[in-house]
This record gives structure tokens, C-alpha cells and sequence, in this order.
């Protein structure tokens, strides 16, 4: 089925679902997931059921589109994300945030459980994504461009939107949480980075390194819809002394400090 038609046809089921609106879609990372309980549910479809879309293979990452209200906002929580490194190309792990722009979303907010080059950061920081290096080889706009959706060749260098940053700043401020910020650089995966790797992130600049967003961000800016990013630092990489790093650590210090984001992002919510 070409994409245009999955679109389409998933459009029409979530309107058919009761989903006609969307004031922003919100895309949780690994061990992120109990954010959407604090959602007032109004749909719940599985991706499953969305014919053409891909279905999520890693643990922390549900799988399941939830559609309701959260701080007054109509939201789209894609609960689970896909990764080019479970065998989609960049197309299509981006191919179900296509919807957002028909059903009139202005703004994503991304998360996602990286780790940390940064020596300053310290596991279960949250970090504000600045900007991002993509080092993932392949962009999910290569192929044919949908005109309707966005230009041939967007402009990236407002990726993430400045106002949405202040916004997440003084949110945090307000929350009473320490809120760092920095450069995410995406990588394939699965395989966590060498020492060197980490070396090299750091090197070019990168904060926090992890193997998603990128993408998403890309498409959301090809649509025109405003960007708002976190990371939430699982471990922290030192080149020169290595530990090593498992999923199983990732997903218990992004569910603890998850709650710390969850306040920033209502209190945003609140805000737009």
C-alpha cells in the first residue's frame, strides 16, 4: 500500500474512532509509558490496527495511539516509538506522524531515554534537546516529497522551536526541577557505543546520544509543526573509565525520573 493511502485510511479511522482534532501529539521513549495515564482517555487504538502502520518490537514501547485530554489540550500519545534499528527504514518509523498535520496538530513533543557524554549530567537528569546531530544513515524525507505536506528541501535550523524552549525552561522552574540542556546525536543502534563512539559524540559536539528523534523531528518540521524535545539521561559515559550499560537500566532510571518530565510537559501543555 503506498503511503499516501496508509494515511489516508488511518486518517479515516481515527476520525471514525472519534478523533477529529488534535492540539499536539506527544511521542513517548522507553520506560516514558505512565505518562499517558494521566491522560482523560477518549480512543485507544492499538497500531495494529492501522493498516500500513509498523508495529513496535522493543520493550518500553507499548504500541498503542491514545487520544484525549491532558491540562486541557487535545493530544495524541504515541505510547512506543519505532527505530530504524529494528529493520524500518527511516521512512517508515516516521510514516505514523503524518497524521498529525491533517487532524490539525501544531506541536510535538518527543522524548526519549539517551545517554549522557556531557561529564556535568548525572543519570536520571532531564535534558532540554537545543539541537541534534543525525547521524542515522538514512532520512525519512529521501523518496518521493508529498507536496501537501511540506517542501522539498525544509530548513532545519530552527528544529526545535525557541519559544516551546522558554516555555519548557520557565516550566521547570516552576516545577522546582533541574532542568539541563543540550545537542542529541541519533545513532542506528542497537548495539550501545563504544568508547570511543562516546569519545567522538562528544567531539562533535553531542550531550546525549541514543538511536530515535531525529527523524521524528525532521518529518514534524517538513509539516511545519513546532518542536519540543527532552532527553532523559539514563547513564552517563565516561570513555576513559567504561561501564557497561543494559536496556534493563535504562528502562528503570527513565521510569523514576519520567515523573520530574511529566510535570515539565503538563506544565507547557498548560501554557500553548
Amino acid at each position: 500500500m503506498k503511503e499516501a493511502e496508509v494515511i489516508r485510511k488511518a486518517e479515516a479511522l481515527l476520525r471514525a474512532r472519534g478523533i477529529d482534532k488534535i492540539d499536539a501529539g506527544i511521542i513517548l521513549g522507553s520506560g516514558l509509558g505512565p505518562l499517558a495515564e494521566g491522560v482523560a482517555e477518549i480512543a485507544r487504538i492499538p497500531y495494529a490496527e492501522i493498516e500500513g502502520f509498523p508495529t513496535s518490537t522493543v520493550e518500553g514501547h507499548e504500541g498503542i495511539l491514545i487520544y484525549g485530554t491532558l491540562e486541557g489540550k487535545r493530544v495524541l500519545v504515541y505510547k512506543g516509538r519505532f527505530h530504524y534499528y529494528e529493520g524500518y527504514s527511516a521512512r517508515e518509523i516516521t510514516l505514523p506522524l503524518r497524521i498529525l498535520k491533517p487532524l490539525g496538530s501544531k506541536y510535538l513533543i518527543v522524548t526519549n531515554a539517551a545517554g549522557g557524554v556531557n561529564p556535568a549530567m548525572r543519570p536520571g537528569d532531564v535534558m532540554l534537546i537545543r539541537d541534534h546531530i543525525n547521524l542515522i544513515p538514512d532520512n525519512p524525507l529521501r523518496g518521493v516529497n508529498y507536496d501537501e505536506f511540506g517542501p522539498r528541501f525544509p530548513s532545519m535550523h530552527d528544529a526545535y522551536s525557541k519559544e516551546l524552549n522558554r516555555l519548557a525552561k520557565e516550566a521547570a522552574l516552576k516545577a522546582g526541577v533541574f532542568l539541563r540542556e543540550g545537542v542529541y546525536v541519533a545513532l542506528q543502534g542497537p548495539s550501545l557505543e563504544t568508547p570511543s563512539e562516546y569519545a567522538f559524540v562528544r567531539l562533535i559536539g553531542g550531550d546525549a546520544v541514543g538511536m530515535s528523534t531525529a527523524p521524528e523531528v525532521i518529518v514534524a518540521r517538513h509539516m511545519g509543526i513546532e518542536v519540543l524535545a527532552f532527553s532523559i539521561i539514563t547513564n552517563v559515559a565516561n570513555p576513559y573509565e567504561p561501564k557497561a550499560a543494559s536496556h534493563e537500566e535504562v528502562l528503570r532510571v527513565a521510569n523514576e525520573a519520567g515523573k520530574k518530565l511529566e510535570k515539565i510537559i503538563r506544565e507547557v501543555l498548560r501554557s500553548i
